[in-house]
């Protein structure tokens, strides 16, 4: 058995592209040359070049030594917080600009909610010289306007999303709109292992460069590729499809999964779809969302703006359902805390998505002779404003 996308997109039950006959022409030639353009040498060079030079690969992998003192076990953060831009975000950006220019385009449109991937995608855009639509819900423009001002200082426009609930899942709605409106010079920069096939294997593909790196690392200091568990906060999923990909069908390391309980798993103001979600279809994919007994997608809350998607990527709905990853449900409480304590035990300020993921150590125990990878996904920069207010600074 494997864990990874078929030929047709699907992981166990979920997956493939469910999308209208509009989308069809754009998402089927993209699907029909993604892993060709990905084999291409002239690609593998310029694209391993660019995540040297330009992204700053390899990054680090950190041994916390204050925070496996205080949890008595050993915890290595993968420290995607120092990529160019200050997230993941940019290794799917890097590659999906290639494969936008051997397509012909010369337009890209992404959704954003936190503004890493927004920001990622205006990065890349720029360093090619192609036009950038960048779509954000207006809530989430209130609370990133760092991230706005980058995107802007870059190049690109933003777009305000101003329905529903204002937020990742509308913004990535007006972005589907907009390629539908214009399918032949515009290719869409989803940023997240979510949306039709073949997008949630592409972008794992180019996120796995973390997994990648971590088993080198890994055997440089601890003398073994695996680790015991790989931890990782869940959105839509792209850092934690990134740090599980090369370790998805060994069953020697655990998959643990964080997700956003924000105000607490059954009050109404969560984005915990593995304890809340059913099946259902969700921007051209089948997956485990947030929804009402009639099929109507529920607002998800969370204090973190990566993480207020109503549903997973299809990889992840995969792992939760086969059992293969463990899925763990973070308060944004727990998580603002675990984000003040790596400052002040590792002088790391996470973002709050990756605070989620550090924020299980105060339950989920470990033994003092195990090896945990955190993902630390993004920076915490874009988030000092929530910080401020949150503790009162």
């Amino acid at each position: 058995m494997t864990y990874q996308a078929d030929e047709k997109g699907y992981y166990g039950d979920f997956g493939r592209a469910f999308i209208p006959e509009m989308l069809y022409p754009n998402v089927e030639k993209l699907r029909s040359k993604y892993l060709e353009i990905m084999k291409e040498a002239s690609f593998r060079k310029e694209f391993d070049q660019l995540l040297k030079d330009y992204v700053g690969r390899p990054t680090p992998l950190y041994l916390a030594e204050r925070l496996s003192e205080k949890y008595k076990t050993k915890i290595y953060l993968k420290r995607e917080d120092l990529c160019h831009t200050g997230a993941h975000k940019i290794n799917n950006t890097i590659g999906q600009i290639l494969v936008a220019k051997r397509l012909g385009k010369n337009r890209v449109i992404a959704e954003t909610g936190a503004g890493q991937h927004g920001v990622a995608t205006a990065t890349v855009c720029a360093l090619m010289g192609i036009e950038c639509v960048v779509y954000m819900g207006e809530v989430d423009i209130a609370r990133q306007a760092p991230n706005v001002a980058r995107m802007k200082l870059l190049g690109a426009t933003v777009i305000p999303a101003k329905s529903g609930s204002k937020t990742l899942k509308d913004a990535t709605n007006e972005a589907i709109r907009d390629w539908i409106n214009n399918p032949v010079n515009t290719h869409y920069i989803i940023g997240s292992v979510v949306g039709p096939h073949p997008y949630p294997d592409m972008v794992a593909r180019f996120q796995s460069v973390i997994s990648e790196e971590v088993k080198t690392q890994l055997k440089e200091k601890e003398g073994r590729e695996n680790p015991d568990y790989v931890v990782a906060c869940v959105g839509g999923g792209s850092n934690a499809a990134g740090i599980y990909f090369h370790y998805l069908d060994n069953p020697e390391v655990g998959i643990i999964a964080v997700e956003a309980a924000g105000k607490g798993i059954f009050t109404g103001e969560s984005a915990a779809t593995s304890a809340l979600g059913k099946e259902g279809i969700i921007h051209g994919s089948k997956t485990l969302l947030m929804q009402t007994a009639d099929g109507q997608i529920t607002e998800p809350y969370s204090i973190s703006a990566g993480l207020d998607y109503p549903g997973i990527g299809p990889m992840h709905a995969n792992l939760f359902r086969t059992g293969r990853a463990e899925f763990i449900s973070v308060t944004d409480d727990a998580a603002m805390k675990a984000g003040q304590e790596l400052a002040r035990l590792e002088g790391i300020i996470p973002a709050i998505e990756s605070a989620h993921a550090l924020a299980i150590f105060k339950d989920r125990k470990f033994k003092e002779d195990e090896v945990v990878v955190v993902n630390l996904s993004g920076r915490g920069d874009k988030d000092l404003s929530t910080y401020i207010d949150y503790f009162n600074l």
